[in-house]
């Protein structure tokens, strides 16, 4: 009963702010994986620090398909994510966890975890029992926004120089429109 209850009522559910990573919180550079090309995109700071102190948890859901093409290894990655979780920690944000799907469907074939798929935000989910509906998801692509409303994500907003529609609630062309 308690359980049952607690899910209904939402009481101890926590809620998100989901993240793309490249074109969200870093600039968008072919295969990112070096710490030395890593650059953060105007507004990131901001948008994080915000919504931390309104509550949500940082969870950064990317599609990683330079390991499956050889570009760079899961340790390249893990290397780049640990630094950049301790660099956000000196601006005072927490960064609670990185997702990644490091498949390619022409080279792995058909995976849960690749974004439009919700793979990464149902683990993220279950591993931090999150409120979906009352969670934020900032994309910069299409896939980015399908996969966060198939996990029922109900604000999704498309970061985007040139679109203006979009099954998002809301495009923004720069982050600094969200503070």
């Amino acid at each position: 009963m308690t359980l049952l209850k607690k899910s209904y009522l939402g009481a101890g559910l926590r809620k998100a702010l989901f993240l793309d990573r490249d074109g969200v919180v870093n600039v968008e550079k072919n295969y990112l994986h070096k710490i030395e090309e890593f650059e953060l995109v105007e507004g990131i700071v901001e948008v994080c620090r915000a919504y931390q102190e309104s509550g949500y948890l940082i969870i950064i859901v990317t599609n990683q398909s330079g390991i499956s093409r050889g570009y760079y290894t899961e340790d390249d990655f893990a290397q780049l994510s640990q630094w950049m979780i301790e660099h956000f920690k000196t601006l005072g944000i927490t960064i609670t966890h990185i997702y990644h799907c490091p498949h390619h469907e022409s080279i792995n074939g058909a995976c849960d975890c690749r974004k439009p798929e919700p793979g990464m935000f149902l683990e993220a989910q279950k591993e931090y029992d999150l409120d979906m509906a009352h969670s934020v998801m900032i994309g910069d692509n299409e896939r980015d926004i399908e996969a966060a409303q198939r996990a029922g994500v109900r604000m999704n907003i498309l970061l985007s120089d040139d679109m203006t529609e979009s099954n998002a609630n809301r495009v923004i062309h720069t982050l600094l429109e969200l503070v």
